[in-house]
């Protein structure tokens, strides 16, 4: 039996998709299911139960299951939230929650963790635990992933194997019921289709030229074959960056979104907001050498290709993963 938490979300479902591809069904769904269009990602899936995230802990007790994997992937991650209490129980408890189960009863534990932890990148984007306490994430979110890091990394009693990963920007299908925080390229589609352009936050750094930000954006696809690759092999317990390894502008993001489209591309530039102006990041790119010396042989989706895909085969249509 293997579980996947945030199984209803948008990297959730994207691996649950993707473990069925494979011939698995025997998955136990985790996730509040109260969101009737989050649940559409889930439609065609197969599976053996859905559990409410509430109740799981209690359910894992209760029935003691035969569980062979957990794939901890559901958290809070919108970063414009500011109570730290929510983060403290969604993120942080029930995280450590987990992780106890998986030590008790031996269970393998893979989770997402997240860039965000690395704040303005002061210390730089490796995946090197001796950095783990010196960062200084920008908001409750980053802090709620770098505050269950260093915890995990305090533990002695861990599960047989254990990985997390932090995740820089991904996108991709099943995120439709994200809104805001969906990503940019499904943002832009909508706003293009509507207006014919795209608004970008113009640079408020000498250093950069408005629209040449750079992050690393990578494939959600790319994502989960990284998740199933690492709790197969089980080579190296510890952190991990999930990125593409390769920052880009959101220019080109938007100039791709345009092509894959037919349009030209038009873009328009406002001032970022001045109450996140002074913690925008302009730098993210994922260091991946840890994961590659552990055996991932599989290279990353581009840029171009990954949006070709996502907007082609999934946004214009609406279609699911």
């Amino acid at each position: 039996m293997i579980i996947v938490t945030g199984a209803a979300g948008f990297i959730g479902s994207c691996l649950v998709s993707k473990l069925n591809s494979l011939g698995k069904t025997n998955l136990v769904l985790v996730d509040d299911f109260s969101n009737v269009e989050k649940n559409k990602n889930l439609a065609e899936r197969q599976f053996l139960n859905k559990i409410e995230r509430s109740v799981f802990v209690d359910w894992v007790k209760d029935n003691n299951p035969k569980i062979s994997a957990v794939y901890h992937i559901g958290a809070r991650t919108d970063t414009t939230e500011f109570n730290v209490e929510i983060f403290n129980e969604l993120n942080l408890n029930y995280s450590k929650a987990l992780w106890k189960i998986c030590a008790k009863n031996s269970i393998p534990f893979v989770y997402a963790s997240s860039a965000a932890t690395y704040g303005m990148g002061e210390f730089g984007f490796e995946d090197n635990h001796e950095i783990v306490g010196k960062l200084n994430p920008l908001n409750p979110y980053g802090n709620s992933k770098n505050d269950f890091d260093k915890w995990v990394l305090e533990q002695a009693f861990q599960p047989p194997f254990w990985a997390g990963f932090k995740f820089f920007n991904v996108y991709g299908p099943n995120e439709f019921h994200k809104g805001r925080m969906a990503s940019v390229i499904f943002h832009a589609v909508q706003q293009i289709n509507t207006t014919s352009e795209m608004k970008l936050f113009r640079s408020h750094n000498p250093e950069y030229k408005d629209g040449e930000q750079l992050r690393d954006f990578v494939y959600v696809k790319d994502v989960v074959e990284v998740l199933i690759f690492m709790m197969q092999e089980k080579k190296q317990c510890g952190l991990y960056n999930l990125g593409s390894g390769n920052s880009r502008t959101f220019n080109d993001l938007v100039q791709t979104t345009c092509s894959a489209l037919g349009k030209a591309t038009a873009i328009s530039y406002i001032d970022t907001p001045e109450d996140i102006r002074d913690k925008y990041q302009y730098f993210t790119e994922a260091n991946m050498n840890k994961l590659k010396e552990v055996g991932y042989a599989k290279g990353f989706t581009t840029l171009e290709n990954g949006v070709k895909d996502y907007v082609q085969s999934y946004l214009i249509d609406r279609k699911y993963y």
